[in-house]
Protein backbone atom coordinates (compact mmCIF):
# COMPACT_ATOMS: atom_id res chain seq x y z
CA UNK A 1 0.00 0.00 0.00
CA UNK A 2 2.85 2.36 0.96
CA UNK A 3 4.64 1.56 -2.30
CA UNK A 4 1.46 2.25 -4.24
CA UNK A 5 1.01 5.56 -2.44
CA UNK A 6 4.62 6.52 -3.15
CA UNK A 7 4.17 5.66 -6.82
CA UNK A 8 1.04 7.81 -7.01
CA UNK A 9 2.88 10.74 -5.39
CA UNK A 10 5.80 10.38 -7.84
CA UNK A 11 3.40 10.23 -10.79
CA UNK A 12 1.56 13.29 -9.48
CA UNK A 13 4.80 15.26 -9.09
CA UNK A 14 5.93 14.24 -12.59
CA UNK A 15 2.56 15.20 -14.00
CA UNK A 16 2.73 18.60 -12.32
CA UNK A 17 6.29 19.12 -13.58
CA UNK A 18 5.34 18.21 -17.16
CA UNK A 19 2.27 20.41 -16.94
CA UNK A 20 4.41 23.24 -15.58
CA UNK A 21 6.88 22.88 -18.45
CA UNK A 22 4.08 22.90 -20.99
CA UNK A 23 2.53 25.94 -19.33
CA UNK A 24 5.94 27.62 -19.29
CA UNK A 25 6.33 26.97 -23.02
CA UNK A 26 2.96 28.63 -23.60
CA UNK A 27 4.07 31.70 -21.68
CA UNK A 28 6.20 33.06 -24.54
CA UNK A 29 3.92 35.98 -25.22
CA UNK A 30 6.23 37.84 -27.61
CA UNK A 31 7.00 36.67 -31.14
CA UNK A 32 10.42 35.76 -32.44
CA UNK A 33 11.79 38.33 -34.89
CA UNK A 34 14.08 37.46 -37.81
CA UNK A 35 15.31 40.37 -39.91
CA UNK A 36 17.06 39.49 -43.18
CA UNK A 37 18.85 42.48 -44.68
CA UNK A 38 20.18 42.01 -48.21
CA UNK A 39 23.04 44.21 -49.39
CA UNK A 40 22.56 46.23 -52.61
CA UNK A 41 19.49 44.30 -53.80
CA UNK A 42 17.32 46.38 -56.13
CA UNK A 43 13.54 46.64 -55.91
CA UNK A 44 13.29 45.24 -59.44
CA UNK A 45 15.39 42.19 -58.60
CA UNK A 46 12.48 40.61 -56.71
CA UNK A 47 10.16 38.96 -59.20
CA UNK A 48 7.01 39.36 -57.10
CA UNK A 49 7.60 43.13 -57.27
CA UNK A 50 8.69 43.25 -60.90
CA UNK A 51 6.65 41.13 -63.27
CA UNK A 52 9.21 41.85 -66.00
CA UNK A 53 12.10 40.58 -63.90
CA UNK A 54 14.37 38.07 -65.62
CA UNK A 55 15.41 36.76 -62.19
CA UNK A 56 12.86 34.44 -60.57
CA UNK A 57 13.15 34.80 -56.80
CA UNK A 58 10.90 31.89 -55.91
CA UNK A 59 11.60 31.78 -52.15
CA UNK A 60 11.12 35.52 -51.64
CA UNK A 61 7.97 35.36 -53.77
CA UNK A 62 6.70 32.48 -51.64
CA UNK A 63 7.34 34.48 -48.49
CA UNK A 64 5.43 37.42 -49.97
CA UNK A 65 2.53 35.13 -50.91
CA UNK A 66 2.26 34.09 -47.25
CA UNK A 67 2.47 37.61 -45.86
CA UNK A 68 2.50 41.28 -46.77
CA UNK A 69 4.36 43.33 -49.38
CA UNK A 70 5.07 47.01 -48.74
CA UNK A 71 5.37 48.66 -52.16
CA UNK A 72 6.47 52.06 -50.80
CA UNK A 73 9.27 51.07 -48.39
CA UNK A 74 12.48 53.07 -48.12
CA UNK A 75 15.91 52.84 -46.59
CA UNK A 76 16.83 56.01 -44.73
CA UNK A 77 19.97 56.30 -46.85
CA UNK A 78 21.10 55.25 -50.32
CA UNK A 79 24.26 53.60 -48.89
CA UNK A 80 24.83 51.00 -46.24
CA UNK A 81 26.42 52.34 -43.02
CA UNK A 82 23.79 55.04 -42.42
CA UNK A 83 20.98 52.65 -43.31
CA UNK A 84 22.22 50.12 -40.72
CA UNK A 85 22.49 52.85 -38.13
CA UNK A 86 18.87 53.80 -38.81
CA UNK A 87 17.64 50.20 -38.63
CA UNK A 88 19.20 49.53 -35.24
CA UNK A 89 18.60 52.92 -33.59
CA UNK A 90 15.42 54.22 -35.22
CA UNK A 91 17.28 57.49 -35.86
CA UNK A 92 18.46 59.07 -39.10
CA UNK A 93 22.24 58.63 -39.34
CA UNK A 94 22.82 62.23 -40.47
CA UNK A 95 21.97 63.21 -36.90
CA UNK A 96 25.20 61.43 -35.87
CA UNK A 97 28.76 62.42 -36.85
CA UNK A 98 28.31 60.64 -40.22
CA UNK A 99 27.10 63.34 -42.63
CA UNK A 100 27.89 61.51 -45.89
CA UNK A 101 29.46 58.32 -47.22
CA UNK A 102 30.12 55.18 -45.16
CA UNK A 103 32.52 54.05 -42.47
CA UNK A 104 35.74 52.36 -43.50
CA UNK A 105 37.83 49.41 -42.38
CA UNK A 106 39.07 50.54 -38.98
CA UNK A 107 36.76 53.47 -38.24
CA UNK A 108 35.54 53.68 -34.65
CA UNK A 109 32.03 52.78 -33.54
CA UNK A 110 29.19 55.00 -34.78
CA UNK A 111 26.38 54.07 -32.38
CA UNK A 112 26.80 55.83 -29.05
CA UNK A 113 27.28 53.21 -26.35
CA UNK A 114 24.47 54.76 -24.27
CA UNK A 115 21.95 54.72 -27.13
CA UNK A 116 19.08 52.23 -27.11
CA UNK A 117 19.11 49.85 -30.06
CA UNK A 118 16.49 47.41 -31.29
CA UNK A 119 18.62 44.60 -29.82
CA UNK A 120 19.01 46.19 -26.38
CA UNK A 121 15.29 47.04 -26.30
CA UNK A 122 14.31 43.44 -27.05
CA UNK A 123 16.97 42.04 -24.72
CA UNK A 124 15.43 44.04 -21.85
CA UNK A 125 12.18 42.17 -22.57
CA UNK A 126 13.72 38.70 -22.31
CA UNK A 127 14.81 38.14 -25.91
CA UNK A 128 17.91 36.22 -26.91
CA UNK A 129 19.59 38.46 -29.49
CA UNK A 130 22.05 37.69 -32.27
CA UNK A 131 23.71 39.59 -35.08
CA UNK A 132 25.09 37.44 -37.87
CA UNK A 133 26.72 38.86 -40.99
CA UNK A 134 27.89 42.30 -42.04
CA UNK A 135 28.28 44.89 -39.26
CA UNK A 136 29.64 48.05 -40.96
CA UNK A 137 28.93 50.35 -38.03
CA UNK A 138 32.48 50.76 -36.81
CA UNK A 139 34.58 48.78 -34.35
CA UNK A 140 37.17 49.92 -31.84
CA UNK A 141 40.20 47.80 -32.70
CA UNK A 142 43.07 47.49 -30.24
CA UNK A 143 46.36 49.07 -31.38
CA UNK A 144 49.96 48.19 -30.60
CA UNK A 145 52.69 50.67 -29.64
CA UNK A 146 53.21 51.51 -33.33
CA UNK A 147 49.48 52.27 -33.76
CA UNK A 148 48.94 49.14 -35.85
CA UNK A 149 45.87 46.96 -35.37
CA UNK A 150 46.51 44.23 -32.81
CA UNK A 151 44.32 41.32 -33.90
CA UNK A 152 45.19 39.32 -30.76
CA UNK A 153 43.25 41.71 -28.55
CA UNK A 154 39.51 42.03 -27.94
CA UNK A 155 37.49 44.42 -30.11
CA UNK A 156 35.48 47.00 -28.22
CA UNK A 157 32.11 48.66 -28.87
CA UNK A 158 30.84 46.23 -31.49
CA UNK A 159 27.54 44.31 -31.64
CA UNK A 160 27.88 42.90 -28.12
CA UNK A 161 28.00 46.43 -26.73
CA UNK A 162 24.88 47.29 -28.71
CA UNK A 163 22.54 44.71 -27.22
CA UNK A 164 23.49 41.52 -29.06
CA UNK A 165 24.18 38.43 -26.97
CA UNK A 166 26.00 36.83 -29.89
CA UNK A 167 27.81 38.08 -32.98
CA UNK A 168 29.43 36.23 -35.85
CA UNK A 169 30.34 38.10 -38.96
CA UNK A 170 32.53 40.50 -40.83
CA UNK A 171 33.57 44.06 -40.08
CA UNK A 172 32.01 45.76 -43.14
CA UNK A 173 31.22 45.00 -46.79
CA UNK A 174 32.89 41.88 -48.15
CA UNK A 175 35.13 43.97 -50.41
CA UNK A 176 36.36 46.14 -47.50
CA UNK A 177 39.35 44.92 -45.39
CA UNK A 178 40.25 43.31 -43.09
CA UNK A 179 39.26 39.85 -44.29
CA UNK A 180 38.66 38.08 -40.99
CA UNK A 181 35.70 36.49 -39.23
CA UNK A 182 34.76 37.96 -35.86
CA UNK A 183 32.96 35.98 -33.18
CA UNK A 184 31.68 38.22 -30.42
CA UNK A 185 34.70 40.47 -29.73
CA UNK A 186 37.54 38.34 -31.18
CA UNK A 187 38.75 37.38 -34.63
CA UNK A 188 38.40 33.64 -35.16
CA UNK A 189 41.88 33.39 -36.72
CA UNK A 190 44.71 35.88 -37.06
CA UNK A 191 45.42 37.16 -40.58
CA UNK A 192 48.66 35.64 -41.83
CA UNK A 193 48.65 36.38 -45.55
CA UNK A 194 47.81 39.06 -48.12
CA UNK A 195 45.21 38.74 -50.84
CA UNK A 196 45.67 40.89 -53.94
CA UNK A 197 42.91 43.13 -55.31
CA UNK A 198 40.41 41.53 -57.65
CA UNK A 199 38.74 43.41 -60.56
CA UNK A 200 35.30 43.30 -62.17
CA UNK A 201 32.09 42.02 -60.64
CA UNK A 202 34.07 39.87 -58.21
CA UNK A 203 35.81 43.02 -56.93
CA UNK A 204 37.66 43.20 -53.63
CA UNK A 205 40.53 45.28 -52.29
CA UNK A 206 44.05 44.19 -51.41
CA UNK A 207 44.34 43.32 -47.73
CA UNK A 208 45.43 41.02 -44.97
CA UNK A 209 43.43 37.80 -44.85
CA UNK A 210 42.97 35.03 -42.28
CA UNK A 211 43.49 31.36 -43.23
CA UNK A 212 39.83 30.49 -42.48
CA UNK A 213 38.51 33.28 -44.72
CA UNK A 214 37.64 32.49 -48.35
CA UNK A 215 35.54 35.02 -50.25
CA UNK A 216 33.27 32.54 -52.02
CA UNK A 217 32.52 30.74 -48.73
CA UNK A 218 31.42 33.77 -46.71
CA UNK A 219 27.70 33.84 -47.63
CA UNK A 220 27.27 30.05 -47.17
CA UNK A 221 29.13 30.14 -43.84
CA UNK A 222 27.08 33.03 -42.48
CA UNK A 223 23.89 31.28 -43.57
CA UNK A 224 25.00 28.12 -41.80
CA UNK A 225 25.57 30.16 -38.62
CA UNK A 226 22.12 31.77 -38.91
CA UNK A 227 20.39 28.43 -39.42
CA UNK A 228 22.34 26.98 -36.50
CA UNK A 229 21.30 29.86 -34.27
CA UNK A 230 17.62 29.30 -35.10
CA UNK A 231 17.98 25.58 -34.35
CA UNK A 232 19.65 26.34 -31.03
CA UNK A 233 16.61 28.32 -29.88
CA UNK A 234 14.50 25.14 -29.75
CA UNK A 235 16.01 24.28 -26.36
CA UNK A 236 15.27 27.72 -24.92
CA UNK A 237 12.11 29.22 -23.53
CA UNK A 238 12.64 32.83 -24.52
CA UNK A 239 11.82 34.63 -27.77
CA UNK A 240 14.74 35.51 -30.02
CA UNK A 241 15.77 38.32 -32.33
CA UNK A 242 18.07 37.48 -35.24
CA UNK A 243 19.47 40.36 -37.26
CA UNK A 244 20.91 38.58 -40.31
CA UNK A 245 22.79 41.10 -42.44
CA UNK A 246 23.85 39.46 -45.69
CA UNK A 247 27.02 40.52 -47.54
CA UNK A 248 25.22 39.87 -50.86
CA UNK A 249 24.49 40.61 -53.64
CA UNK A 250 27.06 43.38 -52.92
CA UNK A 251 30.54 42.94 -54.44
CA UNK A 252 32.37 40.68 -54.67
CA UNK A 253 29.66 39.07 -56.79
CA UNK A 254 30.51 35.42 -56.26
CA UNK A 255 27.76 32.91 -57.05
CA UNK A 256 28.88 29.41 -56.14
CA UNK A 257 29.02 26.68 -58.78
CA UNK A 258 25.46 25.57 -58.01
CA UNK A 259 24.12 28.99 -59.04
CA UNK A 260 26.43 29.92 -61.91
CA UNK A 261 24.34 30.42 -65.04
CA UNK A 262 21.12 29.64 -63.18
CA UNK A 263 19.47 33.03 -63.71
CA UNK A 264 20.29 33.12 -67.43
CA UNK A 265 21.26 36.79 -66.99
CA UNK A 266 24.76 37.51 -65.64
CA UNK A 267 26.79 36.77 -62.51
CA UNK A 268 24.78 39.34 -60.56
CA UNK A 269 21.51 37.63 -61.43
CA UNK A 270 23.00 34.32 -60.35
CA UNK A 271 24.09 35.88 -57.04
CA UNK A 272 20.57 37.22 -56.47
CA UNK A 273 19.27 33.66 -56.83
CA UNK A 274 21.82 32.60 -54.24
CA UNK A 275 20.38 35.25 -51.90
CA UNK A 276 16.93 33.88 -52.68
CA UNK A 277 18.15 30.43 -51.65
CA UNK A 278 19.39 31.89 -48.35
CA UNK A 279 15.86 33.17 -47.70
CA UNK A 280 14.57 29.67 -48.42
CA UNK A 281 17.03 28.14 -45.95
CA UNK A 282 15.99 30.57 -43.21
CA UNK A 283 12.27 29.97 -43.81
CA UNK A 284 12.86 26.21 -43.75
CA UNK A 285 14.86 26.45 -40.50
CA UNK A 286 12.11 28.48 -38.83
CA UNK A 287 9.46 25.97 -39.93
CA UNK A 288 11.43 22.86 -38.92
CA UNK A 289 12.13 24.39 -35.51
CA UNK A 290 8.39 24.83 -34.97
CA UNK A 291 8.59 28.63 -34.86
CA UNK A 292 6.72 29.47 -38.06
CA UNK A 293 3.41 30.77 -36.68
CA UNK A 294 4.89 32.97 -33.95
CA UNK A 295 7.84 34.40 -35.87
CA UNK A 296 7.92 37.75 -37.61
CA UNK A 297 10.14 37.29 -40.65
CA UNK A 298 11.19 40.45 -42.49
CA UNK A 299 13.11 40.56 -45.76
CA UNK A 300 14.46 43.82 -47.12
CA UNK A 301 17.53 45.56 -48.57
CA UNK A 302 19.79 48.35 -47.35
CA UNK A 303 19.55 50.42 -50.55
CA UNK A 304 19.20 50.09 -54.32
CA UNK A 305 21.26 47.96 -56.67
CA UNK A 306 24.89 48.92 -57.27
CA UNK A 307 26.20 49.80 -60.75
CA UNK A 308 28.70 46.94 -60.22
CA UNK A 309 25.86 44.62 -61.28
CA UNK A 310 26.44 46.01 -64.81
CA UNK A 311 23.21 47.81 -65.68
CA UNK A 312 23.96 47.91 -69.40
CA UNK A 313 24.51 44.16 -69.58
CA UNK A 314 21.34 43.47 -67.57
CA UNK A 315 19.37 45.93 -69.71
CA UNK A 316 20.46 44.11 -72.87
CA UNK A 317 18.96 40.99 -71.31
CA UNK A 318 15.70 42.76 -70.46
CA UNK A 319 16.24 43.18 -66.73
CA UNK A 320 16.17 46.42 -64.71
CA UNK A 321 17.16 46.13 -61.01
CA UNK A 322 15.55 49.52 -60.31
CA UNK A 323 12.21 48.53 -61.88
CA UNK A 324 10.43 51.76 -62.94
CA UNK A 325 12.42 53.99 -60.61
CA UNK A 326 15.16 56.42 -61.57
CA UNK A 327 18.72 55.90 -60.34
CA UNK A 328 20.37 53.27 -58.17
CA UNK A 329 22.50 52.85 -55.06
CA UNK A 330 23.98 56.13 -53.72
CA UNK A 331 21.34 58.34 -55.42
CA UNK A 332 18.67 60.63 -54.01
CA UNK A 333 16.36 59.31 -56.75
CA UNK A 334 13.88 56.54 -55.85
CA UNK A 335 16.15 53.82 -57.22
CA UNK A 336 18.65 54.68 -54.52
CA UNK A 337 16.42 54.11 -51.50
CA UNK A 338 13.11 52.46 -52.50
CA UNK A 339 13.62 48.87 -51.51
CA UNK A 340 11.79 45.54 -51.28
CA UNK A 341 10.13 45.01 -47.90
CA UNK A 342 8.21 41.83 -47.17
CA UNK A 343 6.91 40.69 -43.80
CA UNK A 344 5.51 37.30 -42.84
CA UNK A 345 3.81 36.55 -39.51
CA UNK A 346 1.26 33.73 -39.93
CA UNK A 347 -0.21 34.21 -36.47
CA UNK A 348 -1.13 37.84 -37.11
CA UNK A 349 -0.75 38.86 -40.76
CA UNK A 350 -3.10 37.53 -43.42
CA UNK A 351 -1.60 36.02 -46.55
CA UNK A 352 -1.44 37.80 -49.91
CA UNK A 353 -1.56 41.33 -48.48
CA UNK A 354 -0.21 44.44 -50.22
CA UNK A 355 0.27 47.81 -48.53
CA UNK A 356 1.08 51.09 -50.27
CA UNK A 357 1.70 52.86 -46.95
CA UNK A 358 5.04 54.70 -46.92
CA UNK A 359 7.42 53.14 -44.41
CA UNK A 360 11.13 53.49 -43.60
CA UNK A 361 13.72 51.06 -42.25
CA UNK A 362 14.06 53.29 -39.18
CA UNK A 363 10.57 52.09 -38.21
CA UNK A 364 11.80 48.77 -36.79
CA UNK A 365 12.55 50.35 -33.40
CA UNK A 366 9.09 51.77 -32.67
CA UNK A 367 7.46 48.67 -34.15
CA UNK A 368 9.43 46.37 -31.83
CA UNK A 369 8.61 48.61 -28.88
CA UNK A 370 4.92 48.23 -29.75
CA UNK A 371 5.29 44.45 -30.04
CA UNK A 372 6.65 44.16 -26.49
CA UNK A 373 4.34 46.84 -25.07
CA UNK A 374 7.10 49.34 -24.34
CA UNK A 375 7.21 53.11 -24.76
CA UNK A 376 10.26 54.83 -26.21
CA UNK A 377 11.84 57.65 -24.22
CA UNK A 378 12.37 61.08 -25.78
CA UNK A 379 15.94 60.30 -26.81
CA UNK A 380 15.11 56.92 -28.33
CA UNK A 381 13.98 56.11 -31.89
CA UNK A 382 13.59 59.77 -32.84
CA UNK A 383 12.71 58.93 -36.45
CA UNK A 384 10.87 55.66 -35.91
CA UNK A 385 7.15 55.02 -36.41
CA UNK A 386 5.17 51.97 -35.35
CA UNK A 387 4.04 50.25 -38.55
CA UNK A 388 2.05 47.43 -36.91
CA UNK A 389 -1.28 49.06 -37.90
CA UNK A 390 -0.25 48.86 -41.57
CA UNK A 391 0.81 45.23 -41.14
CA UNK A 392 -2.56 44.29 -39.72
CA UNK A 393 -4.71 46.21 -42.17
CA UNK A 394 -3.96 46.14 -45.88
CA UNK A 395 -5.87 49.32 -46.75
CA UNK A 396 -5.15 51.36 -43.66
CA UNK A 397 -6.60 54.51 -45.20
CA UNK A 398 -4.22 56.92 -43.46
CA UNK A 399 -0.49 57.59 -43.50
CA UNK A 400 1.57 56.31 -40.59
CA UNK A 401 4.52 58.64 -41.17
CA UNK A 402 4.12 62.41 -41.34
CA UNK A 403 6.99 62.53 -43.84
CA UNK A 404 10.19 60.62 -44.69
CA UNK A 405 13.69 62.01 -45.15
CA UNK A 406 16.10 60.43 -47.63
CA UNK A 407 19.87 60.90 -47.85
CA UNK A 408 22.37 60.26 -50.67
CA UNK A 409 26.02 59.23 -50.61
CA UNK A 410 27.29 62.82 -50.92
CA UNK A 411 25.00 64.06 -48.15
CA UNK A 412 22.18 65.48 -50.27
CA UNK A 413 18.69 65.39 -48.75
CA UNK A 414 15.15 64.88 -49.95
CA UNK A 415 11.88 64.87 -48.06
CA UNK A 416 8.76 62.97 -49.06
CA UNK A 417 5.24 63.74 -47.91
CA UNK A 418 2.29 62.11 -49.61
CA UNK A 419 2.75 62.31 -53.35
CA UNK A 420 5.33 65.13 -53.16
CA UNK A 421 9.07 64.55 -53.03
CA UNK A 422 11.44 67.51 -52.74
CA UNK A 423 15.16 66.91 -53.31
CA UNK A 424 17.58 69.59 -52.14
CA UNK A 425 20.05 69.11 -54.98
CA UNK A 426 20.07 69.55 -58.75
CA UNK A 427 21.31 66.10 -59.76
CA UNK A 428 21.49 62.55 -58.42
CA UNK A 429 23.49 63.37 -55.31
CA UNK A 430 25.23 60.09 -56.09
CA UNK A 431 26.65 58.03 -58.93
CA UNK A 432 24.03 58.14 -61.69
CA UNK A 433 23.56 60.86 -64.28
CA UNK A 434 23.69 63.72 -63.62
CA UNK A 435 26.33 63.37 -60.91
CA UNK A 436 26.73 66.49 -58.74
CA UNK A 437 29.56 68.00 -60.82
CA UNK A 438 27.64 67.44 -64.08
CA UNK A 439 24.44 68.91 -62.62
CA UNK A 440 26.37 72.04 -61.69
CA UNK A 441 27.93 72.22 -65.16
CA UNK A 442 24.46 71.94 -66.74
CA UNK A 443 23.22 74.74 -64.47
CA UNK A 444 20.15 72.73 -63.46
CA UNK A 445 17.56 74.20 -61.11
CA UNK A 446 18.98 73.81 -57.55
CA UNK A 447 16.09 71.77 -56.14
CA UNK A 448 13.83 69.08 -57.62
CA UNK A 449 10.14 68.57 -56.89
CA UNK A 450 8.29 65.55 -58.21
CA UNK A 451 4.68 64.46 -57.97
CA UNK A 452 5.25 60.72 -57.60
CA UNK A 453 1.59 59.93 -58.26
CA UNK A 454 1.99 61.33 -61.78
CA UNK A 455 5.74 60.98 -62.29
CA UNK A 456 7.16 57.93 -60.53
CA UNK A 457 10.23 58.03 -62.79
CA UNK A 458 11.11 61.56 -61.58
CA UNK A 459 11.42 62.97 -65.09
CA UNK A 460 9.53 66.27 -64.75
CA UNK A 461 10.86 68.71 -62.14
CA UNK A 462 7.92 70.93 -61.15
CA UNK A 463 9.64 72.93 -58.40
CA UNK A 464 9.18 76.23 -60.22
CA UNK A 465 5.50 75.51 -60.88
CA UNK A 466 4.75 74.77 -57.19
CA UNK A 467 6.72 77.21 -55.02
CA UNK A 468 4.20 76.80 -52.20
CA UNK A 469 4.97 73.05 -51.95
CA UNK A 470 8.71 73.73 -52.03
CA UNK A 471 8.33 76.26 -49.23
CA UNK A 472 6.16 73.97 -47.09
CA UNK A 473 8.42 70.94 -47.41
CA UNK A 474 11.56 73.03 -46.85
CA UNK A 475 10.07 74.34 -43.61
CA UNK A 476 9.23 70.79 -42.53
CA UNK A 477 12.78 69.63 -43.26
CA UNK A 478 14.16 72.52 -41.21
CA UNK A 479 11.79 71.60 -38.37
CA UNK A 480 13.02 68.00 -38.37
CA UNK A 481 16.60 69.24 -38.12
CA UNK A 482 15.93 71.86 -35.45
CA UNK A 483 13.90 69.51 -33.24
CA UNK A 484 16.34 66.60 -33.55
CA UNK A 485 13.48 64.27 -34.45
CA UNK A 486 10.73 63.66 -37.01
CA UNK A 487 8.32 62.00 -34.57
CA UNK A 488 6.28 63.72 -31.85
CA UNK A 489 8.27 64.21 -28.66
CA UNK A 490 10.76 66.25 -26.70
CA UNK A 491 13.35 68.22 -28.68
CA UNK A 492 16.68 66.42 -29.11
CA UNK A 493 20.16 67.39 -30.28
CA UNK A 494 21.94 66.37 -33.46
CA UNK A 495 25.69 65.90 -33.52
CA UNK A 496 27.30 68.74 -35.45
CA UNK A 497 25.71 71.07 -37.99
CA UNK A 498 23.24 69.78 -40.57
CA UNK A 499 23.10 71.80 -43.79
CA UNK A 500 20.57 70.80 -46.42
CA UNK A 501 19.83 73.78 -48.69
CA UNK A 502 21.98 74.24 -51.81
CA UNK A 503 24.25 77.29 -51.59
CA UNK A 504 22.59 78.91 -54.60
CA UNK A 505 19.02 78.52 -53.38
CA UNK A 506 16.87 80.45 -50.93
CA UNK A 507 13.21 80.35 -49.93
CA UNK A 508 11.40 83.67 -50.31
Amino acid sequence: MKNTLKLLIVLLVLSMAISGCQESKKEQKHPNIVYILADDLGYGDVSVLNKNSKINTLAIDKMADAGMIFTDAHSNSAVCTPTRYGILTGRYAWRSRLKNGVLWSYDEHLIDTNRLTVASLLKSHGYNTACIGKWHLGLDWAKDTNNRVDYTQAIKNGPNTNGFDYFFGITASLDIPPYVYIENDRVTMLPNDTIEANPGKAFWRRSEIAPDFKMEEVLPKLTQKAVGYINDQKSKNEPFFLYFALPAPHTPILPTKEFQGKSKTNEYGDFVLMVDDVVDQIQTAIKLAGFDDNTILIFTSDNGCSPRADYEELDSLGHDPSFVFRGHKADIFEGGHRIPFIVKWPEKIKAKQISDNTICLTDLMATCAAIVGDTLAGNEGEDSYNILPAMFEENLGKAIREATVHHSVNGSFSIRQGNWKLSFCSGSGGWSYPVPSKAKELNLYPVQLYDLDKDIAEENNVAQQHPEVVKELTALMQKYIDEGRSTPGKKQKNEGETLFLPEDFSIN
